[in-house]
């Protein structure tokens, strides 16, 4: 997005490597986590193509538009699964953020180059930066382990990994909301 390339190209890793982590949950013998991890996946790895810091490689035109198409898809298949499963609904939110965050970057293509001033809705930046931070810090306190659990999982199955999997896409999306 904006910024020092440092930062961008530690985003862009972190994202990657969590897009990488989910596709091995999609293994999952259970198949509301490969559902899960799927969306996961397609979230991590978008981020991490939105992350590239604007100094090394400035997208065609087209690009934000189809960022918007693709992510508003997976919002559309978000909220549909939400019908089952509230945890959807944060995947409604995040899908919803990245097209806000597409849309922005495609009506201000000068503000991406970074030559400008803020972009995008302010209240509506703010409110998906609040969500995003008690998200994270709601996610963080999970993570504290309660007690230890038996037996050997599959990687794909381990339920720590897959909320410091959300955490660090949590964490992504409010660096990029804040560089927005």
């Amino acid at each position: 997005m904006h910024g020092p390339a440092s930062p961008g190209w530690l985003l862009v890793a972190l994202c990657a490597a969590t897009g990488a982590y989910c596709l091995l949950r999609m293994r999952s013998t259970v198949e509301e986590q490969r559902r899960s991890a799927g969306g996961e996946a397609l979230m991590g790895f978008g981020m991490a193509a939105m992350a590239v810091p604007a100094a090394v490689f400035s997208p065609p035109s087209w690009a934000w538009p189809g960022y918007a198409a693709l992510f508003g898809a997976a919002a559309l298949r978000a909220l549909w699964s939400a019908r089952t499963s509230r945890h959807h609904l944060h995947h409604l939110v995040g899908t919803s953020a990245m097209v806000y965050m597409a849309i922005v970057m495609a009506v201000s293509p000068a503000h991406h180059a970074g030559h400008g001033a803020s972009s995008g809705v302010p209240l509506l930046t703010g409110a998906l930066l609040l969500y995003f931070t008690v998200y994270v810090l709601l996610s963080g306190v999970r993570l504290i382990p309660v007690a230890a659990g038996g037996g050997a999982v599959a990687w794909g199955d381990r339920p720590e990994l897959a909320r410091a999997c959300r955490l660090s896409m949590g964490i992504a999306m409010v660096a990029m909301l804040i560089t927005l």
